[in-house]
């Protein structure tokens, strides 16, 4: 846990907290989390929730990285580990870890213009990324990390010339499919970070090596230190913590084959790494340099959709999402957010097909990279966007955590009325003169004669009407009456 305040618009560290957990061991063979690392994981996010109690939500961010994206039963995890931290976990994928880790480590080097590559090993995944300043050109995650290796190639405790070399050799597999274009794209210095990079660094730089840096001269020797030693329980290494010892024979064999394929001279060890990406990220957001806005309007330009619709959609979405009551508008949540980034991809699907383009602009949500984007982000995104027209899917709304779901079952129907008012595509839209919203209704008043002037939009909101009900909403619309302009009269009823 890093804990950072802001000084003259840029964040110094306060504290740092840590407990090796090494959530990756506690995987067995069905993917599943042991109870034991379980406990050991829960106990430790409690004591760290201690610590953070007093912080507003807006202000901390959990990142969960390569073991909760391959576990069966992270679902679980992550509802026990956010009662024991007092906080939501946000589920990375691979690129997104990547770019964070990216961005920690360009904040904590001179930007010279000159590209750069940064590598850093997990326990589970391995990110490679290729940079110039703080720009991303290539970004990839490898499964395979420092624990799975370990475990794999070393799992009894053992380490000799025959398993090193196997786990050698199967991380160059891993890493050729990156060989050919990052040689391609080319950089100028590479920088290591992460653990594992720093562990096998201050073994190196020990009095029993002398490397200034990881080398591959030293890791020859190092290699050939750790197969004398025969065996984890054996191994008496300067610099080498503890808590590190049954993963480094992994580690070692992982970062071998990174300066070999991509034939470093050497691999520093940086001070920057992930969690000071996320603050880094964080700080971003805050100054409105959000990368999530940037990954919204990318699509918008991929996909071809009609900013000027979508403008429209959104506003009245935003009209919509003021008058929501407290339980769709979480304080502290990203919510009104996505609420706004789903109206502008709401047609996104259109580029593929019109028939059900609702669904294709889901897929096309779930199944991208998405910068900035957290998995749990972008999966509610998906949802607001395959909600917005035609049948609503109480399935899909029963997918979402239970923490968020009334919010987010308030959101589709905000939603879907931006979307059904702005049918007609026309520069000013049609609207309702008030609109008045409780958990399980929404009033929407008309002026008098607003019926008999647009008909297909009476007809359309009646059938909204009809399908909201099946996520338990009403929606009952008024009309003035001629004798007043306080006096409403309920609009033909909706269909059966």
């Amino acid at each position: 846990m890093l804990t950072a305040r802001l000084v003259d618009g840029e964040p110094v560290v306060v504290d740092r907290l840590r407990e090796p957990v090494q959530l990756a061991v506690g995987l067995d063979s069905r993917k599943r989390l042991k109870a034991d690392v379980v406990a050991r994981a829960l106990d430790c996010l409690r004591r760290f929730g201690q610590r953070l109690r007093e912080m507003p939500g807006h202000r901390v961010r959990v990142v969960g990285t390569n073991t909760l994206r391959v576990a069966k039963d992270a679902a679980a995890f992550v509802e026990q580990a956010e009662r024991a931290l007092g906080f939501p976990v946000d589920i990375v994928s691979g690129a997104e870890e990547a770019r964070l880790i990216y961005l920690g480590v360009s904040h904590t080097l001179p930007d010279d213009g000159r590209a750069r590559l940064v590598v850093d090993i997990g326990g589970g995944s391995t990110e490679c990324i290729l940079g110039r300043g703080f720009e991303i050109l290539e970004a990839h995650s490898l499964h395979m990390g420092c624990v799975g290796f370990s475990q794999k190639y070393f799992g009894d405790g053992k380490i000799d010339k025959k398993a090193m070399d196997a786990a050698v050799l199967a991380a160059q597999l891993e890493l050729q499919t990156l060989e050919h274009r990052f040689q391609e794209v080319g950089w100028d210095h590479a920088v290591g970070s992460s653990g594992t990079i720093r562990a096998v660094s201050d073994v190196l730089r020990s009095a029993a090596f002398g490397e200034p840096a990881i080398t591959s001269r030293g890791l020859r020797a190092l290699r050939k230190a750790l197969c004398a030693a025969g065996s984890v329980d054996a191994l008496k290494l300067e610099g080498l913590r503890r808590d590190r010892a049954n993963v480094i024979a992994g580690g070692v064999a992982i970062v071998s084959a990174i300066v070999d394929t991509f034939d470093l001279e050497s691999l520093p060890a940086s001070d920057g790494s992930m969690r000071e990406g996320v603050v880094y990220d964080m700080l971003g957001r805050i100054r409105h340099e959000d990368i999530r806005e940037r990954t919204i309007r990318i699509f918008q330009e991929r996909y071809h959709v009609d900013a000027a619709q979508a403008a429209r959609v959104e506003r009245l979405a935003e009209r919509l999402w003021q008058a929501a009551p407290a339980a769709w508008r979480p304080e502290g949540s990203e919510l009104h957010n996505l609420l706004r980034w789903a109206a502008r991809l709401h047609e996104l699907g259109l580029a593929v097909s019109y028939r059900h383009h609702h669904h294709h602009g889901r897929y096309l949500i779930d199944n991208s990279d998405m910068p900035g984007f957290s998995r749990n982000e972008q999966g509610l995104l998906a949802t607001l966007v395959g909600l917005h027209r035609r049948k609503v899917e109480p399935e899909m709304l029963a997918a979402v955590p239970v923490a968020t779901r009334e919010a987010v079952r308030g959101l589709v129907a905000i939603l879907r009325l931006a979307v059904v008012f702005n049918r007609s595509r026309a520069p000013k839209p049609v609207g309702p003169r008030k609109v008045t919203i409780d958990r399980d209704r929404i009033t929407l008043r008309f002026d008098e004669g607003f019926a008999s002037r647009h008909p297909l939009t009476i007809e359309d909101l009646r059938a909204e009407a009809d399908m909201l009900r099946a996520i338990e909403l009403k929606l009952r619309l008024r009309e003035a009456a001629a004798d007043g302009d306080d006096e409403f009269d309920d609009v033909v009823p909706p269909r059966r």
